[in-house]
């Protein structure tokens, strides 16, 4: 198995230019000794559009070399081939990259002469959860995790974050909602659930890429807490009583049933059976290196607009 000479230049290829590519980027663009590549698709090349241009003027701005390529579209050999210009591939892309991408770009790593390879794995424990859960796309994630650990030549690491600190408050997933004075339980008010925003993500994934390759599996989190401290803290937040209302996990798999393909149930149900979906934060990477992350006080009180706070 080939190491990193962490003396030398790295070569670092990050895929995905979203929320979470970009607190990626920003953060190992930063990082001395690391020269940084992106690979955005080429219809970015000559567009004029002007969310694609400020993309590629940021990066440039950041020095990110760009590099060309579709992960949907190319082949498995073509994206091999673009890799292996590469020491660390660090993917950013995640399930709205479509069914079959994250084996595709695993396939592709394991192929390439790629050192070491950081799969999309930000988020839950898949291993806990097994296959078979009520969201599909996760029997994907432990594919990939199986053809890792398989082989012993490509290095790998997973990180597991828990879900994005905003995709608690996000209306359409229906645990906060602020404008109803409403806040639900997943589950039950003692089920746990850990989250971490991107940016702190972006910062610990800066950091252990410039690390020597450690665990193979690092637990992070920016806030782990039940949905009954969840609430207290909404409540403390905007200064009023929420009305508390508990989607049990029965009601949550009859609702999924009656509309098995939607994906928001499928994460509910998910969630609220709390197995993989959260971890003592006492016991993460970030607090065993004394890395500050952002609570869901912290997340909230800077993000929900100032009229829904108490004044």
């Amino acid at each position: 198995m080939q190491s990193l000479n962490l003396a030398e230049t790295r070569r670092v290829l990050v895929l995905g230019t979203g929320e979470l590519g970009k607190s990626v980027l920003e953060s190992l663009a930063a990082l001395p000794a690391m020269k940084v590549s992106v690979l955005v698709r080429p219809v970015y090349e000559s567009s004029h559009d002007k969310e694609k241009v400020d993309l590629v003027e940021w990066l440039k701005k950041l020095g990110i070399e760009i590099i060309y390529g579709d992960a949907a579209d190319d082949s498995t050999e073509t994206l091999a081939r673009q890799f292996s210009q590469f020491d660390t591939l660090v993917s950013c892309l995640g399930f709205a990259a479509g069914p079959g991408i994250q084996v595709k770009l695993t396939e592709a790593a394991l192929q390439s002469s790629l050192v070491r390879y950081i799969p999309w794995q930000f988020g839950v424990d898949y291993d806990a959860i097994g296959y078979g859960s009520p969201q599909p796309l996760f029997d994907e994630q432990l594919d990939v995790r199986q053809m890792l650990r398989a082989q012993s030549r490509l290095q790998w690491q997973l990180i597991s974050t828990g879900m994005f600190t905003s995709f608690l408050f996000e209306p359409a997933l229906g645990v906060v909602d602020i404008e109803n004075s409403t806040v639900r339980a997943l589950g039950d008010w003692e089920t746990t659930v850990t989250v971490t925003t991107p940016e702190d993500i972006g910062r610990l994934t800066a950091r252990i890429v410039a690390e020597p390759v450690g665990e193979p599996i690092i637990f992070c989190a920016g806030d782990t807490v039940t949905y009954g401290q969840l609430a207290d803290t909404v409540e403390n937040l905007v200064g009023r009583t929420m009305r508390r209302e508990q989607w049990s996990v029965p009601y949550l798999k009859a609702e999924l049933a009656n509309n098995p393909n939607d994906a928001m149930r499928k994460y509910r149900a998910v969630f609220a059976e709390g197995a993989g979906v959260a971890w003592e934060k006492e016991h993460t990477y970030n607090v065993a290196h004394g890395i500050q992350t952002s609570t869901i006080a912290q997340w909230a009180q800077q993000h929900l607009q100032a009229c829904c706070l108490q004044r």
